[in-house]
């Protein structure tokens, strides 16, 4: 099929004639012209391009003048440039055909290399993040960036997983570099919180493309009866980290980070450090990519430029990464949670009458029915609902989204209540709060052995679902005070070694659901969820926390003034108030009272991973990258 001026390309589209109709790659039947031709044309023509085809009889060609067609955006949706045929697709296929045994390893490697260095940097910039809202005197505005961070990684999974399927996993790497390095840089030098924030989506967008990259790459190279073990290589530097955080952090920020700014030095050094972390990983593929080349299996590749050209690309890629889907989710999530965390405050304070708090509120919600309406009628809608429909998918979705919404409350504010309320240093609170992916981590890659070899996954995220309340309990009772040091550990590694029964094991269970060409888009949309989960967490949390604390603070300090500092900048009020003096003990009995509630809400919504965990399907994992009849439950139930 001709797919751009001159250039011969067989469509993802293209039709196959059966009989009176025809099928394309998606199952949908096309009825052929009136005219009875066999000819194949084009799906989506530009305005200054004639319709191109294909004929047999070529001595009428020369008496068949085409008309020019009128372009139309709907013609233009009809391109398919994701799916099993896109051109990312097929030459990530022909590198894996073309990748040596010691290139496989040394891609593992390129892989801890790159993961280390961003799973190294999220967990101290976390922290960071915290110093940097203080220092601003507005740390209560910590949920708030969390959640505009959240949404933005939400929308961010699913576009990603389509754009690496378009162009390819190393242009999408280099594209995470850009947004990852300009946001480190907003961020560190940012002289408010509005600039700080900026610089946090931004920042977010590159960390949830390589994020995304990772586990699509892992999938793209691994059977499904390994791939759980592989999936964990990602997570391997947290065992590593976990102890090398609480070291850097304390190198890097002094007695007082609020108000020297110590805080900057620690997140701008990624700027550097991120993209040299890169290097080996990108040298492979390209490397693998050259050898196939040479080898012809990219003898048909063309990119998507040679194919439409930039006019015609913008306009796919408009349609098929469902722009107006992102928007309207965007501004569901967005404009809803984000003034969850803004309004609350003492009764005097409270802005939930204003109307800069309403009036997001009020579009937001009616975003929702927009969205819904949006993605149903959407030409290729970011949500498909088609992989939706199997229990195996939408349960590791709940999932995925529950689990950081549980854990999310418990967290959000634990370094400050390990400080604050606990008494703990900079170094032991940062490593306390990094327990969880530790364990976690250790659990979930001795699992993956187990599981190469019994080949099922349902009855060990079962196990992992029932003890998630345990530790969530274990939380509730112990927040705050000298004597819940053992208690918060305990609770922090009992919540590791639950999830790691059931977050990568869950994440392999839906791509087992899925056919290869829909790994990259389910697996998007399952980090995705995690993401909407910490938004909602995020929230939630922040609304609590806003709308209980400051009051609280004045009920235990007796003196509003004091409680406006501290909870402006607790980590300044705790050189201020040293463990010892009455201020400081109000101020622990006040941040116990706000955890506790925060934990309770965590328990709470953790029983839901049960009902979830109970609904997925119990695959058997083969030594194939894909099942071979994934998606046909799917299918039978269409037909029917």
């Amino acid at each position: 099929m001709l797919y751009g001026p001159g250039v011969e390309f067989e469509s993802p589209t293209a039709k196959w004639d059966q009989g009176d109709s025809t099928i394309d790659d998606r199952g949908q039947n096309r009825q052929p012209s009136s005219s009875g031709s066999s000819d194949l044309y084009h799906q989506g023509q530009d305005h200054d391009l004639q319709t191109q085809t294909h004929r047999d009889d070529k001595k009428d060609k020369k008496d068949n003048k085409e008309e020019p067609l009128t372009y139309t955006a709907e013609g233009d949706a009809q391109i398919i440039l994701s799916g099993g045929q896109s051109p990312g697709v097929r030459r990530m296929e022909a590198i894996n055909a073309h990748l040596k045994t010691w290139e496989r390893w040394a891609l593992f490697f390129g892989v801890f290399l790159v993961t280390y260095v961003y799973g190294l940097d999220g967990t101290v910039r976390y922290t960071y993040q915290g110093y940097a809202t203080a220092s601003y005197a507005q740390h209560s505005l910590l949920s708030t960036i969390t959640v505009v961070r959240s949404v933005i990684g939400a929308a961010a999974q699913p576009t990603a997983a389509k754009i690496s399927d378009v162009f390819g996993r190393t242009e999408l790497i280099l594209v995470s570099i850009v947004f990852y390095v300009v946001g480190t840089i907003v961020e560190s030098v940012s002289d408010d919180v509005q600039t700080f924030c900026a610089g946090a989506v931004i920042y977010q967008i590159g960390y949830t493309m390589i994020i995304l990259l990772v586990e699509v790459i892992i999938a793209d190279l691994t059977s499904l009866r390994s791939r759980l073990f592989f999936s964990f290589v990602p997570a391997l530097p947290f065992i590593i980290n976990t102890w090398v955080s609480g070291d850097v952090s304390a190198a890097v920020l002094s007695d007082d980070p609020t108000q020297d700014g110590s805080w900057r030095p620690g997140i701008w050094m990624w700027a550097i450090i991120y993209p040299v972390s890169t290097i080996p990983l990108v040298a492979i593929l390209v490397v693998a990519q050259y050898r196939a080349k040479r080898a012809g299996a990219l003898e048909s590749y063309r990119s998507p430029f040679q194919l439409l050209g930039w006019k015609r690309l913008l306009v796919s890629l408009f349609w098929q990464l469902d722009v107006i889907g992102i928007i309207l989710i965007i501004a569901v999530f967005g404009l809803i949670l984000t003034p969850l965390t803004l309004a609350g405050g003492t009764e005097d304070q409270s802005r939930w009458r204003d109307g800069d708090i309403l009036a997001p509120l009020v579009v937001g919600v009616v975003c929702i029915p927009a969205w819904i309406v949006w993605e149903i009628k959407a030409p290729h809608p970011m949500i498909p609902f088609k992989l939706l429909k199997g229990r195996g998918v939408w349960a590791a979705f709940g999932i995925a989204c529950t689990l950081n919404f549980s854990w999310g409350m418990q967290a959000d504010y634990l370094y400050a209540v390990l400080q604050v309320a606990i008494g703990e240093s900079v170094k032991s609170s940062q490593r306390i709060q990094s327990l969880y992916s530790f364990t976690s981590t250790i659990t979930g890659t001795l699992l993956g052995l187990v599981v190469y070899k019994v080949r099922r996954l349902k009855w060990f995220i079962l196990f992992g679902v029932c003890v998630w309340p345990v530790a969530m309990g274990l939380m509730v009772r112990y927040r705050g005070g000298e004597s819940s040091y053992a208690g918060v550990i305990a609770g922090q590694v009992i919540l590791g070694f639950a999830g790691g029964f059931f977050t990568y094991p869950t994440q392999a269970s839906v791509q087992a659901e899925t056919k290869h060409e829909h790994v990259a888009v389910v697996t998007g949309l399952y980090l995705a969820t995690y993401q909407i989960g910490s938004a909602l967490a995020a929230s939630i949390s922040g609304a609590i926390w806003t709308q209980t604390l400051k009051s609280r603070l004045t009920k235990e300090l007796g003196s509003s003034s004091i409680a406006d500092a501290v909870y402006a900048d607790p980590y300044g009020s705790i050189v201020t108030y040293t463990w010892d003096t009455p201020e400081r003990q109000a101020i622990v009995r006040a941040y116990q009272h706000v955890q506790r509630i925060l934990c309770i809400v965590g328990l709470c919504v953790g029983f839901l991973l049960i009902f979830f965990g109970a609904c997925l399907r119990d695959r058997k994992l083969g030594d194939e990258q894909s099942r071979p009849d994934a998606g046909k439950e799917i299918d039978s139930e269409e037909e029917a």
